[in-house]
């Protein structure tokens, strides 16, 4: 179904909701850091309210017997239910601008859409990175049974480097073989593009060596703070009832509202998978 037979009230042609719905999707990929690196369960339908997760603590060994005569199940030490939240943005169009591009025959001007969009998708990883209270969701950086490590000085070469390869030997002593991907905070990766001492290559080129998932920033992160993850949906994913939309609400004194909306929620599998970087001062 059309937007244009969804929401006949709506001032905006087939074509301009097309125009609308791009702009939305492409300045939310720009920011969305956390669905570069988690796999993607879904989307479910938008009446789905809840999931379950399964929690594993530990990565246990396969059995080895000569007949296999005895049953040795991987199971859970838990399993939640998982409240799927409605994230959103609204934004305004003013009549007149609409008014404008239609007697020029013009592209209406949806800045203030994509505005709301890069907001949604901060949300988002927000949700991803450090959960949310109000709902019980556990983020990347909080939930109970991650590994941690104390990061150094990364002002100092070298630093970055050596404390990525400790969280990872971190992750590989719990049975985390990889691949693996890293966000850390803006100043943090501001400081892994410095001449890595005693070659000619930048710190964070020798990290992706080793961290072949990607390496990312995110604003979100609060602190000089980082997150290594063993990515794989064995391990982390984020489970999506209804992926990034928009919908128009109402008439406003002539102008115009609209919503932008997803409901989403992360789901961590293995808590054991993922090694926060701490900072040491906090």
């Amino acid at each position: 179904m059309s937007y244009s037979s969804r929401y006949p009230d709506a001032p905006l042609s087939d074509g301009e909701w097309n125009d609308l719905q791009e702009t939305v999707i492409n300045h939310a990929r720009r920011t969305l850091i956390g669905r570069r690196i988690l796999d993607i369960y879904g989307p479910l339908g938008s009446g789905i309210q809840s999931i379950m997760n399964d929690v594993y603590e530990e990565n246990d060994l396969g059995s080895i017997s000569l007949h296999g005569d005895s049953l040795e199940v991987s199971d859970p030490v838990k399993r939640e239910n998982l409240t799927i939240p409605l994230l959103y943005k609204d934004f305004k169009l003013f009549w007149r601008d609409i008014a404008h591009a239609k007697t020029l025959n013009i592209n209406v001007d949806f800045s203030t859409a994509a505005n709301a969009a890069t907001q949604l998708a901060l949300l988002e990883d927000d949700l991803i990175i450090n959960g949310s209270k109000e709902f019980n969701i556990s983020g990347l950086m909080n939930v109970k049974g991650r590994i941690t490590h104390i990061r150094g000085d990364w002002m100092k070469s070298g630093h970055a480097f050596q404390d990525i390869v400790d969280a990872r030997n971190k992750l590989l002593q719990m049975g985390h073989t990889g691949p693996y991907a890293l966000i850390v905070a803006p100043q943090l990766y501001a400081l892994m593009h410095r001449v890595h001492q005693g070659t000619n290559v930048l710190e964070i080129e020798h990290i992706r060596e080793i961290v072949t998932d990607g390496v990312f920033q995110s604003p979100v992160i609060k602190g000089d703070a980082g997150i290594l993850i063993a990515t794989g949906k064995q391990n982390v994913d984020l489970a999506i009832s209804e992926d990034f939309d928009v919908a128009y609400m109402d008439e406003e004194q002539m102008n115009h509202i609209f919503r932008i909306y997803e409901t989403i929620v992360p789901r961590i599998k293995r808590p054991s998978a993922i090694c926060t970087l701490e900072d040491p001062k906090s």
